[in-house]
């Protein structure tokens, strides 16, 4: 199930991931405390670094970029995906309490939410757009291009995983993902942990944006399309649509 959420905005900052995280666990948070601390604590107060059954993009309409923050005319959308049933009914029921939203000295107001549509995957090779960039790395922790000749391996070891994850199974057989026109955009990101462990400001990771196809089991591939194909999809990459 996919959904879009309309937000009145001035000005978020740059870069903005953080605050929408921050948005989706105060949404989940305000329909059950008891799901939110499930899905992202274990032991009561250790971090769940398991993969989350969602996935997401944000899009700034009508911007401009002034003094390290985005100046919005028309606002904003958050569209997020998930096959996961719980997750969806939790923040469907957390987006009926949650009005408004203020992160550091930026606030956003709800405007309206709904449905969007999803096509349906009937064939082995689906081609996709992103909507939000797909960040992928290989063992060594080392940014993977699409072009790379080990892309496709890595990528089926984190399919593998995600969708094992989410239903139980993983793959069906390995999929085949063939960069179509792919272009290298670096994300900036604003992270405590990686503050605190590094004494950098910011995290700058080299993610890709545009289009690719995939082929494999049809089963898989609808699977895929609703969870997303990228490492960080709880952070704002790798939603994707069909074309």
């Amino acid at each position: 199930m996919r959904l879009c959420v309309q937000f009145e905005a001035e000005t978020v900052p740059s870069p903005y991931q953080m605050m929408f995280v921050s948005l989706i666990k105060e949404i989940l948070k305000n329909a059950s405390e008891e799901y939110f601390n499930q899905l992202y604590y274990y032991d009561h107060d250790k971090r769940n670094k398991q993969s989350k059954n969602f996935c997401f993009a944000v899009f700034l309409k009508n911007f401009e970029f002034k003094d390290d923050h985005f100046v919005l005319k028309e606002g904003l959308d958050l569209n997020i995906s998930s096959p996961d049933k719980l997750f969806i009914g939790n923040f469907f029921n957390g987006l009926l309490k949650t009005k408004s939203f203020e992160y550091k000295n930026y606030s956003i107001k709800l405007k309206k939410f709904f449905l969007l549509p999803e096509k349906n995957i009937v064939e082995e090779k689906v081609t996709f757009k992103t909507m939000s960039p797909i960040y992928l790395t290989d063992k060594r922790n080392r940014p993977l291009t699409p072009y790379d000749e080990n892309f496709t391996k890595e990528y089926n070891y984190l399919a593998d995983m995600i969708l094992t994850n989410y239903r139980g199974v993983g793959l069906l057989r390995s999929v085949e993902f063939t960069p179509i026109q792919m272009k290298k955009v670096v994300v900036k990101e604003e992270i405590r942990e990686f503050q605190k462990n590094t004494g950098k400001e910011y995290l700058f990771l080299e993610s890709y944006q545009g289009t690719f196809s995939l082929e494999g089991d049809v089963y898989d591939l609808r699977d895929i399309y609703a969870l997303g194909v990228s490492l960080r999809r709880s952070q704002g990459f790798g939603m994707i649509e069909v074309i």
